[in-house]
């Protein structure tokens, strides 16, 4: 009975959405679009040497109500783990078999992460989707433009900014249930709200906005039975943002950026198959502020960008420990500094130059029952420069060629580049082919370098990155396609090393290769002019050393039905195949490997105008099916949920 009302459903789902989409001529001529992130200045995607996923702002709208993780574990070749689980869960980056620290987080162009962690990465749960314009992630070894982290692929995200008006206000709310799969309390448990002002008046623009968001219902670590009940970890967050820009000629412009973003949240530890350290006790804060200057010049043969942020993050924990039954603390600070100037040279129609520099500072202190860390001592400061050409040839064929040298106060010297050719067929349907070898490096962090555990003598962690792949639009342009196929190498890994003889344990670089393999490709098809089908498939295969809770194959599928131009209807498909995790038991302190079964998400959203670019409704329901699966090992995910909402346009 149960499998029948399941196939009933998934039929009256793809029923109500058989006949629709919205034709989105940005979407459809995707070689004509414009992308920054493989040159830092914008160019046309078809003279670019990567195939760049955009998210933009009408594909953000058709995703209301998701968080930032959730959208981008839809692109291909991208698994955000965690997505699904608690808010507060602490979430993962997996991109071509890389982690966190291998996946570069860029906003509004400048390099953000937190140095106060065990790996240089960013907490992408810091930012509410609502605030955010645009989407680029370019996959692959970036270095040579970006540096350090830019292994695995960079995600390049752009918050909103003014508007042509001279003011504008927009307002938000949207309220959901927040359940587990055995949990069916379908009253408001998720809130998100905000509102923002915008305008563009004369020679200045501004944009300031407001975020909060609250959820509860939901223990961060799984029930072992249905006769034990774990308390709630409630999630709030609250997000400021302000940017006012000056164009003081009609070459120069003076851009200003303010963020002040509050997360808390309480957590759980799994220690064995009873997850025993439940408690309200332990809780967690992070405050992160950043602010900086951006001014860019342009004259006649090309362009210059200064980009300037600093950060600075704040980190404290309440821990119950479970041995002694006393509450310990701990504290976390870091600061960041990141200068970056770059020029673009136009030596002919034909052949651009950039050049840039590139300074950054991190320090960092941490204090906690066992240990101190002292800001004074644990610093350090990287200055990079690098150079790229790019050059297109009359007939199709484009060359993007790079080299960065990396200058570490820690270690020392250290080089990368780039190789970066394509080609344009000049036939009667877009055809372009890529491939590219690039490298890449991943800075030691402060905690590897000089914690308790901390090892001086690390260098860096290499990657190199093999690909080749085409992109293509047939069919009067209704059809787009596209597939990549890599090949990756990771040596000088970093890994956590302990002594059984000495019972010293440190950080240490690992000599050998792990390697890294797949495919990922995507297809979008226009069946009408209001009904387009998409989907994406990733193939990942990872040696041994890499192999956790990265999914062998994963997909993802949709359908979008706009029967008039106010209304319009989401069914999204996703399969996640079986994946590898580490068990650790507290009780006997190893781990174990687990094996994590496959399973499949369906999600539905129905939107409409009441008021036209006005007042816009939307419903959600998530995990229609209401499928148990697991994450992460001993954490709780998300069963069936829904979810309303609302945005007004002043």
């Amino acid at each position: 009975m149960k499998k029948t009302v399941r196939a009933v459903a998934i039929l009256a789902l793809l029923n109500t959405c058989a006949y629709a989409q919205e034709q989105d001529s940005t979407n459809v001529n995707r070689l004509k679009e414009v992308v920054i992130s493989d040159t830092k200045f914008a160019q046309r995607q078809e003279k670019s040497g990567k195939i760049i996923e955009v998210i933009s702002a009408k594909d953000l709208e058709k995703k209301s109500g998701q968080s930032l993780a959730t959208v981008l574990s839809q692109v291909t070749g991208v698994e955000i783990n965690g997505n699904q689980s608690a808010n507060g869960k602490n979430l993962g980056y997996y991109i071509r078999g890389g982690k966190n620290r291998q996946v570069l987080i860029l906003i509004d162009g400048i390099p953000v992460t937190d140095a106060s962690g065990i790996s240089l990465e960013y907490d992408l749960r810091l930012l509410p989707v609502e605030q955010i314009e645009r989407i680029e992630v370019m996959k692959g070894a970036a270095s040579t433009l970006y540096g350090t982290g830019a292994a695995t692929g960079v995600i390049n995200i752009t918050l909103k900014k003014s508007t042509k008006k001279v003011i504008e206000g927009n307002a938000y709310l949207n309220i959901g249930s927040n359940n587990t799969s055995d949990n069916e309390k379908y009253n408001g448990q998720d809130f998100n709200q905000g509102i923002s002002v915008n305008g563009n008046y004369k020679r200045v623009n501004y944009f300031a906005g407001f975020n909060s968001t609250e959820t509860g219902n939901m223990s961060q670590i799984a029930s072992p039975s249905e006769s034990v009940e774990y308390e709630d970890d409630r999630f709030s967050r609250q997000n400021v943002i302000a940017k006012f820009g000056y164009k003081a000629t009609d070459k120069l412009t003076l851009d200003f950026f303010g963020n002040y973003d509050k997360l808390k949240n309480g957590f759980d530890l799994t220690f064995d198959n009873t997850g025993f350290n439940d408690t309200n006790v332990n809780t967690t804060t992070s405050e992160q502020v950043r602010f900086g200057f951006s001014p860019k010049f342009k004259y006649n043969k090309g362009e210059f960008v200064l980009n300037s942020g600093f950060t600075r993050i704040a980190r404290d924990y309440s821990e119950l420990n479970t041995f002694s039954g006393t509450t310990d603390y701990s504290l976390y600070e870091s600061r960041s500094v990141v200068v970056d100037g770059f020029n673009k040279y136009n030596i002919s129609k034909d052949l651009t130059v950039i050049l840039g520099v590139n300074y950054q500072f991190n320090d960092m202190l941490g204090q906690t029952p066992f240990s101190t860390i002292d800001e004074k001592a644990t610093k350090f400061n990287i200055l990079d420069g690098y150079t790229t050409l790019v050059y297109g040839f009359d007939f199709g064929l484009n060359i993007n060629a790079g080299a960065r040298l990396n200058n570490h106060s820690a270690y020392g010297n250290n080089f990368v580049y780039n190789f970066n050719p394509s080609y344009n067929f000049k036939t009667s349907f877009p055809l372009k082919l890529v491939a590219s070898y690039s490298t890449a490096y991943i800075t030691p962090s402060l905690y590897q370098l000089y914690s308790e555990y901390g090892n001086a003598e690390l260098t860096p962690e290499k990657n190199a990155t093999l690909e080749a792949g085409f992109e293509t639009q047939l069919f009067d342009k209704k059809v787009k396609l596209d597939a990549v196929a890599f090949y990756r190498d990771q040596t000088n890994s970093f890994d956590f090393f302990f002594d059984n003889n000495t019972f010293e344990a440190y950080y240490v670089n690992i000599d050998g290769k792990n390697k890294a393999k797949g495919v990922e490709t995507e297809v979008t098809f226009d069946l009408t002019s209001k009904l387009r089908v998409n989907a994406n498939y990733t193939f990942t295969q990872v040696d041994k050393a890499l192999d956790r809770l990265i999914p062998k194959h994963k997909v993802n599928a949709g359908l979008d039905f706009q029967p008039t131009p106010r209304t319009l209807f989401n069914v999204n498909y996703q399969y996640f195949d079986a994946r590898n995790d580490a068990f650790f038991d507290g009780n006997t302190f190893g781990t174990t490997i687990v094996k994590l079964d496959s399973y499949q998400l369906v999600n539905a959203l129905a939107k409409y105008e009441l008021i036209k670019s006005r007042l816009t409704v939307f419903g959600s329901v998530t995990n229609i099916l209401n499928e148990e699966f697991v994450e992460n090992i001993g954490y709780s995910t998300r069963g069936r949920n829904f979810k309303l909402g609302l945005n007004i346009v002043l």
